[in-house]
């Protein structure tokens, strides 16, 4: 489930992307989920903490992914600065 939830992430890169997926369940009530994505020129982190893991998984590749598309709207700006 964790991976087909990297490779959506994966799609917004032109190279291959290096990813870091750690699951683990402290106690019934705490399963923590983290990943950290790595590039050329970026690392993101991100990491959730749930009573589900299915649900930790979720919100943390959401928050991965919005980290994901500020940068690249950022890098696309600067981009458009330089050309313009």
């Amino acid at each position: 489930y964790a991976e087909e939830k990297a490779h959506k992430i994966g799609k917004y890169f032109d190279r291959p992307l290096e990813a870091h997926v750690v699951l683990s369940v402290d106690s019934r009530e705490r399963q923590v989920a983290e990943v950290t994505l790595q590039t050329r020129r970026l690392t993101i982190h991100g990491r959730e903490e749930t009573s589900d893991l299915y649900a930790a998984i979720d919100l943390v590749m959401d928050k991965v992914e919005q980290q994901v598309r500020k940068y690249k709207t950022k890098t696309r700006l600067q981009r458009r600065r330089v050309k313009g």
